[in-house]
């Protein structure tokens, strides 16, 4: 159904918060506790468990559908979120900060993801196909938005900050500032969104939702070739979950162990303009070249773009360049290649895994088990990195991609034909969760 309300009043501002939230637990945490001495092992391990909240959203999203309201879900997550920063900023005031801060995240984390559902929910809810096509541009724009406030603004304070007051005041007072603008965008969300609500005949009980999703999950798994493409969306995301985890933390750490010993701000400033710049002209190339190329044909060079950030941070583990240009024009290569090659994943999800009776719910699942691929491998990177070295680490996960690419020749793909348009590298910010 339509909304009286112009979308351009609410999609940006919603999309935004979806963006901001998920960055900072996800980004910024990691790179937080790399500054106040947490070791390599102890922030994959922790960021890591975490982020499964991503990865298991699909088993409680449509239990969401049980709710008359989505906004009243988006707003009270968003309010949520903005008291989890506020407990961030007063956990690392406390003797026991780590311990009490990843709580907090876990909390976080499960609040963003269970927003997600519901935004995007609200999102198709509220707008009809010609309106969502019409604004998608919009959301990607907006959660990518957050990123660049997240990577580059954010982080450059924090540097700046660190400096003068100490690095746990820092952050204190960084967390602060987010939940105050959280807060506020919620606010204003609570006045601008929608309130789609679906009629009587429409409503479903619990019972109901719980035997479709039984349904939904025994019809995917039932699919012929499943298990191989999940095993290769998992060994697709291998490389990719390591690298990005440890790539920022070897750019924050020491020479002296062998990293580039950037500071807070100076790493802000390569991600947030830059290297954020690069993911968004990499994602929408690799969607035009995998358009014209067909995904079967395109699927070989993704993988190897895939493998892109991983020869990058090997070269710079092993020639540890001094001058910020350089290091930069090497960031801008990895995001790009990320960007370039990530597509690959989500038209695989879209067009070989998700197609048949229940396509929205086995993309949704889909999706889960590629985000749990990234988060098992992030799990670990920190033990291989420790026990490796940063050099020897980075020569790893380039290996690390082999598998995926072997596997590629086994995997039944569609016939030949173009992604659709709306999988040109708009929808990648949404998928990439």
């Amino acid at each position: 159904m339509t909304t009286q309300r112009s979308p351009i009043q609410w999609v940006p501002s919603l999309y935004f918060v979806q963006g901001m939230q998920f960055f900072v637990v996800m980004l910024i945490a990691g790179m937080m506790f790399k500054n106040m001495g947490v070791p390599n092992d102890q922030i994959a391990r922790w960021t890591g468990l975490i982020g499964l909240a991503w990865a298991f959203k699909p088993l409680w999203s449509p239990f969401l559908e049980i709710l008359p309201s989505k906004k009243k879900v988006v707003v009270a997550m968003q309010f949520l979120g903005a008291g989890g920063l506020l407990g961030v900023a007063l956990a690392l005031q406390l003797p026991a900060w780590f311990g009490a801060s990843i709580a907090v995240f876990f909390v976080l984390a499960y609040a963003s993801a269970t927003h997600d559902i519901a935004c995007d929910g609200l999102y198709m809810a509220s707008l009809d196909a010609k309106q969502q096509a019409a604004y998608v541009g919009w959301q990607g724009a907006f959660f990518n938005a957050s990123k660049f406030l997240t990577m580059g603004g954010l982080l450059i304070l924090a540097g700046y900050l660190e400096q003068s007051i100490g690095v746990k005041p820092a952050w204190s007072a960084i967390f602060v500032a987010l939940a105050v603008v959280l807060a506020l965008l919620a606010a204003y969300n609570a006045r601008a969104l929608p309130d789609p609500r679906p009629s009587e005949s429409e409503r479903i009980s619990v019972s109901q939702v719980g035997s479709t999703l039984a349904e939904v999950v025994l019809d995917f798994l039932k699919k012929p070739g499943i298990w191989l493409c999940i095993v290769f969306i998992l060994l697709f995301r291998f490389a990719e979950g390591q690298v990005q985890t440890i790539g920022p933390l070897f750019l924050l750490e020491s020479r002296e162990q062998g990293g580039l010993g950037l500071s807070t701000a100076q790493t802000g400033g390569v991600y947030g303009t830059v290297g954020t710049a690069a993911f968004l002209v990499g994602s929408i190339l690799g969607g035009y070249f995998t358009s014209n190329l067909s995904l079967r044909r395109a699927m070989p060079v993704l993988i190897v773009a895939m493998a892109v950030p991983s020869a990058t941070f090997y070269y710079l583990a092993a020639t540890q360049p001094q001058d910020m240009f350089h290091i930069g024009a090497a960031i801008a290569v990895e995001m790009f290649g990320y960007g370039f090659g990530f597509v690959g994943m989500i038209l695989f999800i879209m067009q070989v895994v998700a197609p048949g009776r229940y396509q929205t719910a086995h993309y949704a699942l889909g999706s889960g088990v590629m985000q749990l691929g990234f988060i098992l491998s992030r799990t670990i990177s920190g033990d291989v990195q420790l026990a490796m070295g940063y050099e020897q680490f980075f020569l790893w996960t380039i290996l690390c991609g082999v598998p995926a690419l072997v596997l590629m020749f086994f995997v039944k793909f569609p016939a030949a034909q173009a992604a659709e348009p709306t999988a040109q590298g708009q929808e990648l910010p949404s998928a990439a969760r």
